[in-house]
């Protein structure tokens, strides 16, 4: 068995052992949503426009248990939805999942990442979270997707930052040393991982990153032994995830949780360092920011293959002549107060709440015609279009 084969058994002994993620199984859809699993809301963020099609195919690179991949099927009502894993214990929990929940459009694979390039046909949105870091050769994991991704296609990645996640990497070691002769017993792994933090004094630094983080999630086994006794992992720093993304040949098209990588928000006091800071690149200022905020604990991030659009919106004509709709991923409307797409409580101003209604209202009608009857202008537009509160649709 090679090294590649190794890694992999025992990547799926452990999913076997203990399904992930362990989120309890429902008789009906899941509560909520997550944008980055919403075909609309994450191309328009990634282009600023809605897409032409709906009727697309998703594919959920690594599923587990299926919690993404129900998200996938509920959120997108005219895909049909792929779901491959390495673990047959797992994936027979995806499925259970998946039919109790009404989530049919979805056809699951007991495939590796490696393989994903031998699946029949192109995938418009590839959903990978949680998977290429767990591989022992994760660039070859990207360049399988990226092969599978059709032209206009996203695709969202989630993989772990070495910074924010030390205090882990220490106590994955610790585990380990102490289970010298039992390697791949993974219960006897989160038994030994138990009783370490147990004995630690409180004042400890992996005991208090422990606790102010992780702790909630960790009381279930399940998110112990995928924390702390994974037996494969590689952790990320901006260098080494933009070497990845590159051997990817796909275009970077952002960070999904955006206001992390506002450099403003750190420096804003001091413009000569704003200033010196603008001088570098693009990914310098990423660097940057990990170093002086090392809270990162994971990227989250999209990808794409060419050709796709990038509308910014800045030209008065262009935006006037676009239908706008609802965000696909706002709760609590018709209230000024609702959640936004990021699950923040948003409080809509009158003009704001007016045009909204428009918007819901007349779906027909382009913004020209919507503020013809209401008193609002494009700069409120534009900032409802940046809050991701609006979808348009050029014309």
């Amino acid at each position: 068995m090679s090294d590649s084969q190794s890694v992999s058994a025992a990547v799926a002994k452990l999913y076997d052992t203990y399904p992930f993620p362990p989120e309890p199984i429902l008789d009906e859809p899941p509560p909520g949503y997550n944008w980055r699993w919403n075909w609309l809301a994450a191309y328009g963020f990634c282009t600023g426009q809605k897409p032409q099609k709906q009727d697309i195919r998703i594919l959920d690179a690594g599923c587990g248990s299926g919690v993404g991949t129900e998200y996938l099927v509920h959120l997108n009502p005219h895909a049909q939805v792929v779901g491959i894993d390495l673990s047959a214990g797992t994936l027979a929990v995806a499925k259970e999942r998946c039919q109790r929940s009404g989530a049919n459009r979805v056809e699951f694979q007991q495939l590796s990442l490696y393989d994903a390039d031998k699946l029949p046909g192109e995938f418009d949105l590839i959903n990978c979270v949680g998977v290429l870091h767990h591989l022992d050769d994760p660039i070859r994991g990207i360049q399988s997707l990226a092969k599978k991704l059709a032209p206009g296609g996203l695709m969202h990645i989630f993989v772990y930052g070495e910074i924010g996640r030390w205090e882990i990497q220490l106590m994955q070691r610790a585990i380990a040393l102490l289970q010298a002769d039992k390697k791949g017993d993974y219960r006897d792994g989160v038994q030994v991982g138990r009783k370490l933090f147990a004995a630690l004094p409180e004042n400890n630094r992996i005991v208090k990153r422990e606790k102010e983080r992780w702790s909630m999630e960790n009381q279930r086994d399940e998110c112990f032994a995928d924390m702390y006794v994974h037996p494969q992992e590689i952790d990320y720093n901006i260098e080494t995830l933009f070497e990845l993304i590159d051997a990817s040949g796909l275009d970077f098209l952002g960070f999904s949780n955006p206001n992390f990588w506002q450099l403003e928000r750190l420096l804003g006091k001091e413009p000569e360092l704003m200033e010196r800071s603008f001088a570098l690149d693009s990914r310098a200022r990423y660097r940057l920011i990990e170093l002086l905020d090392p809270e990162v604990t994971h990227y989250e991030f999209f990808l794409g293959r060419a050709p796709l659009p990038k509308n910014d919106w800045s030209k008065d004509e262009a935006l006037l002549a676009a239908i706008p709709e609802l965000h696909p991923c706002i709760d609590g409307w018709a209230s000024k107060c609702l959640f936004n797409y990021d699950y923040q409580i948003v409080n809509l101003r009158e003009q704001e709440f007016e045009f909204l209604k428009a918007c819901d209202r007349n779906s027909s009608h382009n913004i020209g015609e919507i503020l013809k009857n209401v008193q609002f202008d494009l700069a409120g537009v534009r900032s409802l279009l940046s809050q991701q509160l609006i979808l348009l649709t050029p014309h």
